[in-house]
């Protein structure tokens, strides 16, 4: 039997497997755009990280902001999607509330890389967001949940009337983000390992309570009553 010819042993290549060769730049960018943020991101690096070459990631993402774009929406999409797995809209108002903190927490300390995306675009001013339609369709189906579990804790008599689902998310993704993304400042400021594992735990617990405690419908009555 005739041994396989060159042509026959070679492997496939990145313009044989598109979507192969798209993944790796897009993986590949996350961590560059991550390490040093877009402005001190370099193309050929990440072209080299995906073992491709520039005219195929230029071929694929057009320049280096529409790429940054795609990671920041690949990354939003992970997010949400991840969401989606806990099924929130299945559990009780308090439970739902109650996971999707842990959630929120869990998933900045798994993904740091997430927090810097978010900084390198915040310092652009969210330029690359605000061109994205694709980021601003998926956060409307989740705020929309969010929305209908304070309408399910309102009809159980469990939740305060009148709570904005945008805002409620804000205060869950901020009382996690400034803890973790301040936290070497934090830690030296009032002489605490903040990032120890007690710390950790504790500060979740803290996290729940606060806002579950705003939630809670006898909050406002408490309130009511003292003014």
């Amino acid at each position: 039997m005739a041994s396989p010819t060159p042509r026959q042993t070679r492997k496939p290549t990145a313009a044989r497997d598109p979507e192969q060769t798209r993944a790796r730049i897009l993986a590949a960018a996350k961590e560059e755009f991550a390490r040093v943020g877009l402005g001190g991101a370099r193309v050929d690096r990440i072209a080299e990280l995906a073992g491709a070459n520039k005219r195929m990631l230029y071929y694929y993402f057009g320049n280096k902001d529409e790429l940054f774009q795609a990671v920041l929406e690949a990354t939003y999409e992970h997010i949400r999607e991840s969401e989606k797995a806990l099924h929130l809209d299945e559990l009780d108002p308090p439970e739902a509330i109650r996971q999707l903190v842990a959630f929120t927490w869990d998933y900045y300390l798994a993904h740091p890389e997430f927090l810097s995306l978010l900084n390198s675009e915040n310092l652009h001013l969210a330029a690359h967001l605000k061109g994205s339609k694709t980021v601003r369709r998926m956060h409307s189906p989740f705020v929309a949940l969010i929305g209908q579990i304070l309408e399910r804790g309102c009809r159980a008599g469990l939740f305060r009337e009148g709570v904005d689902a945008v805002q409620l998310y804000i205060s869950i993704a901020g009382l996690s983000y400034f803890y973790l993304a301040n936290n070497h400042t934090l830690s030296a400021i009032f002489g605490r390992d903040l990032k120890a594992k007690a710390a950790r735990t504790a500060r979740l617990a803290h996290m729940t309570d606060v806002v579950l405690g705003y939630l809670r419908k006898d909050s406002t009555d408490g309130l009511a009553r003292t003014l």
